[in-house]
């Protein structure tokens, strides 16, 4: 055991997760390679959980930084701020959202926490619809709401929480239906539900489920569960901390695959768009931001050097058409991967899309999700000099894998081939 490790076993939490069986310190990254303290160069295909959207020491994100970093860090919000100004009108404008109100936090959890506050508030309901295999963060509230076991330590919440089908298509009562039939049973199943509730506040549920596994539902679910919401008036709460800034590569935002009915009421969003500064927010109409009757500020949400970073981080993104390249180079690796999936019984299925791809791992000829199976392949894959990640509701067995959207071809097939051999060595 390493004296950092030891130490860190000794004053840091139990439950406060590290990945491998000898944990590593990464000290330093470029592009999308990391380096650990002993010096090996790794691929990252995870981005610290999908935070490093566009690229490591990124200069123009660094050069933000810095410079901010030598005029002020930090006033508050109770001061105006040049740079959360302009970052509000460029989310504001990027969200679909009409006449939309912009609210910074440190982190997604606190932007969902918001959402809820907002939600709760302006229905005057503490009831909320989650989906089955959902995470929405670690606060209180959004531990609440989580409908993934392995990731809510408590059943205490302020709210009452009612769980929907439809987050993972190929599992469940509805699998074997068609698209358009999981679909229709769905919608059935919530109308049913409404049916013998209270008026719930909201439905908040992730286009792609992230801790889940990087399950969802088909194309469309959310549009149609949005018919029977707005009939009664129940906000959608769309959770891109995860699917945002064209991370799918299809869209810009995850639930622009289900908006023939128009776009959420509230979006929250986080983790990429920082490049690893703190970042996450809330956007919403403004009759809805505005529906809070006490005073409210925020001491390090929206605060000037993360502001610089997510200014800088985003333009880069739009400039370089990074989406485009999460479409291109995210097809590309998914074909490989399914390939090699063709190849191993462990493998039940390859899905996701963009540069957010998920590799299901089940013991072979059955069902069950093999979680040793994702241990061992995560330790294949660092061994090899590729980090990537792993969830699931299923017992963690889905591999998660999330490089920075500025992947290159060359680096694509690097990973792909690290993996391939990782999964092949399963017996």
């Amino acid at each position: 055991m390493s004296d950092l490790y030891a130490r860190h076993r000794s004053v840091l939490p139990d439950w406060l997760a590290l990945y491998y069986e000898d944990p590593i310190e990464i000290t330093h990254g470029e592009g999308r390679h990391v380096w650990d303290a002993d010096g090996n160069k790794y691929l990252d295909f995870f981005g610290g959980i999908l935070t490093t959207m566009t690229a490591h020491a990124l200069p123009e994100v660094t050069k933000a930084v810095s410079e901010q970093a030598g005029r002020i860090l930090h006033s508050s919000t109770l001061y105006l701020n040049r740079q959360m100004v302009e970052l509000a009108e460029r989310i504001a404008q990027l969200s679909g959202i009409p006449d939309a109100r912009v609210f910074f936090t440190t982190s997604g959890t606190e932007a969902n926490d918001t959402a809820l506050l907002l939600a709760t508030t302006h229905r005057r309901s503490n009831t909320i619809l989650a989906m089955r295999n959902s995470y929405h963060g670690r606060s209180f509230s959004a531990v609440g709401i989580t409908g993934n076991r392995g990731w809510s330590p408590t059943s205490l919440s302020p709210l009452q929480t009612l769980y929907v089908h439809g987050g993972v298509r190929t599992r469940g009562p509805y699998a074997s239906l068609s698209d358009a039939d999981f679909i229709a049973a769905c919608v059935d199943d919530l109308k049913d539900l409404l049916g013998h509730t209270r008026p719930p506040a909201a439905l908040i549920a992730e286009p792609i489920q992230g801790v889940g596994g990087f399950t969802s539902g088909p194309d469309g679910l959310y549009a149609a569960f949005r018919e029977v919401l707005a009939e009664r008036g129940i906000l959608w709460i769309a959770d891109e901390v995860q699917t945002g800034w064209g991370r799918t590569g299809d869209h810009f935002w995850g639930w622009q695959a289900h908006g023939q009915n128009g776009p959420p009421d509230i979006l929250t969003f986080a983790k990429g768009i920082g490049n690893g500064s703190s970042i996450g927010g809330v956007v919403a109409r403004a009759e809805i931001m505005n529906c809070l009757d006490a005073n409210s500020i925020s001491t390090f949400g929206g605060t000037q050097i993360t502001m610089a970073a997510g200014l800088a981080n985003l333009n880069y993104l739009l400039e370089h058409d990074l989406q485009g390249n999460a479409r291109r180079v995210g097809g590309l690796l998914a074909e490989r991967l399914r390939a090699v999936a063709a190849q191993v019984p462990h493998v039940r299925e390859v899905r996701g899309r963009g540069l957010m791809l998920g590799v299901e791992l089940v013991r072979p000829g059955t069902d069950q999700a093999d979680p040793d199976a994702a241990a061992a392949v995560l330790e294949a894959t660092r061994a090899g000099g590729l980090l990537i990640g792993k969830g699931g509701g299923h017992n963690t067995s889905a591999l998660r894998i999330a490089p920075p959207l500025s992947l290159t071809v060359a680096e694509a097939e690097e990973g792909a081939a690290i993996l391939g051999s990782a999964l092949r060595s399963l017996t």
